[in-house]
């Protein structure tokens, strides 16, 4: 009659220890290393294998193993069947099942790290170029809120670059490799690979990768500020950093500006090339590609383009000039961004208070106009009628008594009756507590936890209120009204359950 299996064998033994007498366990993984160390080499394997036809990762990891042991080299096809199970999506991996599936494929990767770290640096840019095309295969099937996935595609590429290191592959067949990926690929695989891999391409590899950019790079038309681009964006966009990549690696600042140049649809072109003159302290081209942007876009162009040029002018004391520029962009977009835009570079001009009483005034001029508009459009979609901008901004200069009499006079947004509300409470709490109580109907209104939340919050101001002008009372009165009102809000009447209003 044949003796328990060896691990029928070990557990019955620790069950045992665990049952003598209710004693804590005394059985740890030492004394299991020593047990197993004394058995003998077949029951260990039969333990096993036991165990890996019930566990799929332990079952893939052995078969790496064996893979890497074969007496006709490394079998690369288990290695890749491997890959391929490990990225498996089934019909779609949800969000809370992602960490599970990514670690399958790590574990997959390390034992490909390992072929590496044993000198089969061939065999790793196969395979590592493989996964690559299988794990972004198996990105349109994730959910990779949290970036999972982004963090193998980088370790693989990371992998790949220091196989091509060691194995010093035919440059030339690589450079054909790594372009025709940049150029199709969707994830950025290989971004950016004529620098990342120019010690492994050497001379002839790059070249290799220039003439195959620059044949797609001459079928791309040249566009302007008003040109129709009818290309495809995403290629173009490949194509060109491609092309940038090989220029930036002559050193040459014109070599950039002449790949740049041939897109100068949009205001943001202009601005990069005048950025790249000012870093090779070149500030008049940088200058002049400044003014030609903002030629080229007069009205709504990029903020960041008018305050570059603003700057330029700044440096040449040319402050009137400065002014001119960021006035258009605070009259364009009459907001705290640009007024805050307008006091830094009115400082720089020691001009502040003339503008601020210029912006000031421009702002009820511009609600004045909006009101009319909206009376004659009698239109819900008109421009924002009330003060809201002026308050903000006089919030934002710390004149809170200021903003209040804007907002009484002329009205504001909810979020603004609570910045002043909160900012009145303290000496002025009849003022605040109408604006408490008047943000709770919108509030509940919206219906998510979130604004049930935040109810719970606006009751309890209001009744730290009530309780400091000697209105006790009234909120026991108050709340009731309220839980009556939302009494259908089940999850705001159970927050109201559970709050503590003592």
């Amino acid at each position: 009659m044949k003796g328990p299996k060896l691990g029928e064998r070990l557990d019955r033994r620790a069950l045992r220890e665990l049952s003598e007498g209710g004693r804590k366990p005394t059985v740890r993984m030492g004394d299991v290393r020593r047990y197993l160390a004394a058995q003998e080499k077949s029951a260990l394997v039969d333990l096993l294998m036991e165990h890996a036809k019930e566990n799929d990762r332990i079952r893939q990891r052995l078969l790496l193993l064996a893979a890497r042991r074969q007496a006709k080299g490394i079998h690369l096809d288990t290695y890749r069947r491997a890959i391929d199970a490990a990225a498996d999506t089934g019909d779609f991996v949800q969000y809370g099942a992602v960490h599970d599936y990514a670690q399958r494929i790590h574990d997959a990767i390390d034992s490909i790290d390992e072929l590496l770290r044993e000198g089969n640096a061939d065999e790793v840019v196969d395979l590592t170029e493989h996964a690559l095309s299988v794990v972004e295969r198996a990105l349109q099937s994730v959910d990779d809120s949290d970036g999972y996935m982004t963090d193998i595609l980088e370790r693989l590429q990371q992998l790949h670059l220091a196989a091509c290191r060691k194995a010093k592959p035919d440059p030339r067949q690589l450079a054909r490799r790594l372009w025709e990926w940049e150029l199709r690929g969707e994830w950025d695989v290989f971004r950016g690979a004529v620098e990342t891999y120019a010690g492994v391409l050497g001379r002839p590899g790059i070249a290799a990768y220039r003439q195959l950019a620059e044949a797609e790079w001459a079928k791309l038309p040249a566009v302007g500020p008003r040109d129709a681009d009818r290309s495809d964006h995403a290629r173009r966009f490949r194509i060109t950093r491609a092309m940038e990549a090989l220029a930036r690696q002559t050193g040459d600042v014109e070599a950039v500006v002449a790949v740049k140049k041939r897109d100068l649809s949009s205001p943001y072109n202009y601005l990069q090339i005048a950025e790249m003159y000012k870093a090779a302290r070149k500030h008049d081209m940088a200058l002049e590609w400044a003014e030609r942007g903002v030629d080229a876009f007069p009205e709504r162009t990029d903020s960041r383009l008018r305050e570059f040029l603003a700057d330029e002018y700044h440096r040449r004391q040319r402050h009137d000039e400065a002014m001119a520029i960021i006035w258009a962009e605070f009259a364009e977009f009459p907001q705290l961004e640009q007024y805050r835009m307008l006091k830094k570079h009115a400082a720089r001009a020691g001009s502040w208070n003339v503008w601020r009483e210029k912006a000031i005034a421009f702002i009820r001029e511009s609600i004045a106009i909006a009101q009319s508009d909206a009376q004659r459009a009698r239109s819900v979609w008109s421009r924002q009628t009330d003060r809201s901008e002026l308050v903000r901004i006089l919030l934002w200069e710390k004149k809170a008594d200021a903003a209040w009499h804007e907002a009484v006079a002329g009205g504001c947004s909810n979020d603004l009756w609570l910045a002043l509300a909160a900012n009145r409470m303290k000496k002025h709490p009849m003022d605040a507590l109408p604006i408490y109580q008047r943000l709770i109907e919108p509030t509940l209104n919206r219906k998510t936890k979130q604004a049930y939340r935040e109810a719970i919050g606006l009751l309890r101001q209001i009744r730290d209120l009530m309780f400091r002008v000697g209105k006790e009372p009234e909120f026991e009165r108050y709340l009731a009204a309220v839980r009556s009102a939302h009494k259908a809000k089940r999850n705001f009447v159970a927050l109201l359950d559970h709050a503590r209003w003592t």
